[in-house]
Parts: structure tokens; sequence; C-alpha cells
């Protein structure tokens, strides 16, 4: 792509270094926000700021909704994703084009120091999209627990427009479709309606839903430093209807009613209050059974995604969690476990509680910043995470034929 893209520009007028990398992490964002960005859409777009000016912000603006909103429904998500991107706190972009319009700039305190930004000299160095990229780009990776408070606030806006689907899977009720079995009801009716005369088929097929998700977010003491980036991921995902949120830690605490809070600071505040083992200690084992025994034996866990995020420190026995990770694993269609520690050099799950619950878990994802967040929507979503085990194994071990999982799990349990 940006082999193409540099091809496309000529070599009168290279690219700014990073300008495609930040309109880039942008279509990533949208596609995270539940926004259909295929990568024709992304060609699209990038051509079509080359043609406008890729330093005003409502070229970059009408650009992007031109080309990559697929309907209706992509509009009210194009405008949070573009808001909380490119920093305009909020608001729209003006549907008029003025020549007053200000600069595309991410962090105004990127800015070099002495620099002033009103002047015309700086304006025509090329466009701000390469300062943009190298904010943006960067911050999507840095760990969560090590940002300042406007990163901070930068990532909860990013946050905020998630979007969280679970895996689609078949119903018993049909559709009307162009291929399919026939439906014997509704070609009766086309022909009574014709009166006798020769009518096309009518078809039917199975109707597809997401798979219900549950999220079991750690708020003990050693995910603090993640805790708030996770429960706001945890709001943006009850906005879809089929997805049920739980924190764990000494209790197992039912949030979904609080995090249902259209304004995420309330939702936050709300889960404050109803939460009471904030930064305590962690019995996973004995809540993981909790949960089974009282609502994911009854359904909430049957055929669902369960998505799992702490990093695996267990104060209580860990063969108790391996029972239990057991019994999930039976009850779900996918159990997936995010862990920011995973990112760390030189990690391996080697913790008690870790290794004990890694030979029942579908996927093994990283958790510590937003793109790692955007990946972990993506495998609930039904993506192959390779990262799981495989040639990026944190513990370097890859998979043996046959098995759901690589072989650091049973090596770090013997060692516990």
């Amino acid at each position: 792509m940006t082999a193409s893209c540099q091809g496309r520009r000529g070599t009168a007028d290279p690219a700014p270094p990073g300008a495609d990398a930040a309109l880039l992490g942008f279509a990533r964002a949208l596609r995270a926000a539940g926004v259909g960005a295929s990568a024709d859409r992304v060609h699209a777009f990038l051509r079509a700021v080359d043609s406008l000016r890729p330093e005003a912000r409502a070229d970059v603006y009408w650009a992007g909704r031109l080309t990559l909103c697929g309907d209706r429904d992509d509009l009210a998500r194009y405008e949070r994703v573009f808001a909380a991107y490119f920093g305009t706190g909020g608001s729209a972009v003006p549907r008029t084009r003025t020549p007053s319009l200000p600069r595309l700039r991410l962090v105004a305190r990127e800015a070099p120091a002495g620099a002033r930004t009103g002047a015309p000299d700086e304006d025509r160095q090329g466009p701000p999209t390469a300062s943009l990229a190298s904010s943006a780009e960067v911050l999507r990776h840095r760990d969560a627990a090590e940002l300042d408070p406007v990163e901070r606030a930068q990532v909860r806006r990013l946050l905020a427009a998630f979007a969280l689907r679970g895996q689609l899977r078949r119903t018993a009720r049909r559709r009307p479709a162009r291929r399919g079995a026939v439906d014997p009801h509704r070609t009766v009716r086309e022909l009574l309606r014709r009166g006798g005369e020769p009518a096309l088929l009518r078809r039917h097929a199975r109707a597809r839903r997401p798979r219900r998700v549950v999220l079991l977010v750690d708020v003990s003491g050693s995910m603090a430093p993640y805790a708030d980036a996770l429960l706001r991921f945890a709001h943006a995902a009850t906005r879809g209807r089929r997805t049920e949120v739980f924190t764990i830690g000494t209790r197992l605490t039912r949030v979904t009613r609080e995090l249902s809070h259209r304004d995420p600071d309330l939702a936050m505040a709300a889960v404050a209050e109803a939460v009471p083992d904030w930064r305590g200690g962690t019995r996973l084992g004995e809540l993981l059974r909790e949960f089974l025994d009282r609502w994911g034996q009854r359904g909430m866990a049957r055929g669902a995604v369960v998505v799992v995020l702490s990093d695996g420190w267990e104060r209580g026995d860990p063969r108790l969690l391996a029972d239990q990770m057991r019994r999930l694993q039976r009850l779900a269609h996918r159990v997936v476990w995010a862990n920011p520690r995973k990112a760390r050099p030189g990690y391996a799950p080697l913790a008690a509680g870790m290794a004990a619950a890694l030979p029942s878990v579908d996927a093994f994802v990283e958790g510590h910043s937003l793109a790692a967040l955007e990946r972990l929507a993506a495998v609930v979503q039904g993506a192959d995470a390779t990262a799981a085990c495989g040639p990026r194994c944190p513990a370097g071990h890859g998979p043996r034929p046959g098995d759901r999982g690589c072989r650091a799990p049973q090596e770090g349990a013997e060692r516990a």
C-alpha cells in the first residue's frame, strides 16, 4: 500500500514522511469502530486526499466520509472517530468550506519549542499529517500504564468510538436471500399474486447474528494501571445488546447495567460505586466458579465468546482455576485471554494462575495498548489469533499438531 501510494504521488511532489501512516491509522480506528473500511475504500481515500489538500481538516474529513462510509449507520461512527483521532474536541468538521479552517494538528504540545503556529512560512513546510502520524501511531502502541493525562484523555476518546461484536453464527430463523433453498410459502404467494402466471422462485437462507460476548475484567491491585482503559473498552462493547461485563478481584460483580450509561465518565463513576474490591487481591478460580454456577451454566456462557482481561496472578489454588477453565471451555464457543503483561520483553506465562488457565484458552492476546485492544476486538469477531501461539509465542514454544494452544502452559505449570 505504501509503495503504491508513493508511486501515485510522483516524484515532483513527494509525500511527507508518515503522512500515509496517519491516514492508515485513521482507517484502522474506523474499522475498530465498526465501519467497513475495506482496502479498496482506503486506497480511494488516500487518492482523494492527494487530489485535495492534505493539510486542510475539511478536505480530509470529506474525502474520508465519501470514500470510507458505506451506509447511513457508518456516518455517526465516522463522526466520533474523526473527532477523537484528529483531536477536534468532539465537534464535527464544518460542512461549509471556509478559508480560515484550522490545520490538522493532533496534539499541539508536540510542536517544536518556540514555533509560531500562525506563521505562514511554517504552514508551507508541508502537511502536518507527518507530525500527526508520529503522535497518533505512537500513541496507539503506547502502554496504557505509561500515558500522561493528556495522552490518557485522547485514548479515552478513541476507546469511546470502539465497537465490539461477537463472531457471527447461523440461527434457526431464515431470511429472504438471492441464493439458498426455495421458500415454498413466498413462492406460492408470488404465484397467487400473479394469477398463476410463471414467477421467479423465492429463496431463503439461515439468518446470522452475533454471538454473546462476556467480558471478565480484572480490577485487582496488579491490574490497577490498566483497569480504567479496559473498563472503557468494556463500556464501548456494551453498546451491543448481547454483551455482559463482570469485574473480578476478591468478588464477582456484574456491571453491565452500570456501563449502560451513554456517557463514559458517568458509567465509570457508576462502576466505581458498584465495585467494592478495587485494588484488592485476585481469586480467579473461586470467582470463575461463581460465575459459572450463577450465570454461565444457565446459559450466559453457552455458545458465547468469553474474554478474560487479567494478568493471571492467582492467590488461590491454581488447580481450581484450571478445573473451572476447562469447564468454561466446554460451555463457551471461544475463550479469549487478554494479558497486558504479555507485551513486555521476555514475558513467559510462568505465573501459577496463567499457566493453569492457558491450556483451556483458544486465543492468548495482548491487552496493554489501543492497538492491542483493536486486535482483541478482531479476535472476538472471529479473526485468527496467530499471535496467541506458534511463531510469536511469548515463551518461544511452537504448537504441537492437534493442540489448542502452545506448550508453554504445561511447562510453566511444572515450574510453578
